[in-house]
């Protein structure tokens, strides 16, 4: 469950980029979010640790829906999402072996957020209910009390440049957390197609 939590949070940020699209620049043009790539810190904070659990890894989406996310350490993990396949691979001995069996229930909820925020439907989703604050924090509360049971809420925080987020924490309880910070993120680039293909 862990790992579909993350999507979650990643697909959370993806939303938004994909609501900027409506955003202007500052000559004027629309702003297209075609792809984000960038790397990233997760915090994982619980109640029993003196110190958070540190991660790093990297993401990469391109339109309409495929995304890249990968754990660099501690365990060199990828997660592959290219039109409804989505694919799990952990490293073991210098080479991928793909893992099966990841829950299909678990499956069709991420399968079906990420279709809603993907379209830009953020405050729109059967999951979520959704609050844009003033200070352009997006705060996104589960609607099923079962899910609320493990995410009581997730808050996106923007950066000053448009399309791009500067953290996203997800809260599964009073004293856990788990919080995403992103840096070197790059917009619209060129990207091979086998990033979401290959581990």
């Amino acid at each position: 469950m862990r790992h579909f939590i993350i999507v979650f949070l990643l697909c959370a940020a993806l939303g938004f980029f994909k609501q900027t699209q409506a955003m202007e620049k500052s000559d004027g043009s629309a702003l297209r979010v075609e792809s984000v790539q960038a790397e990233f810190i997760q915090e994982k904070h619980l109640p029993i640790l003196a110190r958070p659990i540190l991660s790093k890894g990297t993401f990469v989406f391109q339109a309409p829906g495929s995304l890249r996310w990968e754990y660099l350490t501690p365990i060199h993990s990828v997660l592959l999402m290219h039109g409804d396949r989505i694919r799990k691979f952990i490293r073991h001995n210098d080479q991928f072996v793909e893992e099966r069996g990841m829950g299909v229930d678990s499956m069709q909820i991420v399968l079906r957020e990420i279709t809603g925020w993907l379209d830009g439907h953020i405050t729109d989703t059967p999951t979520f209910q959704a609050t844009v604050q003033e200070d352009g924090i997006i705060i996104l509360i589960p609607k099923e009390p079962a899910l609320g049971k493990i995410i009581s809420r997730i808050e996106l925080r923007l950066t000053d440049q448009s399309g791009l987020m500067e953290s996203v924490t997800l809260y599964e309880g009073a004293d856990s957390l788990t919080k995403l910070i992103f840096s070197h993120a790059a917009l619209n680039e060129k990207i091979s197609a086998a990033t979401f293909t290959q581990p």
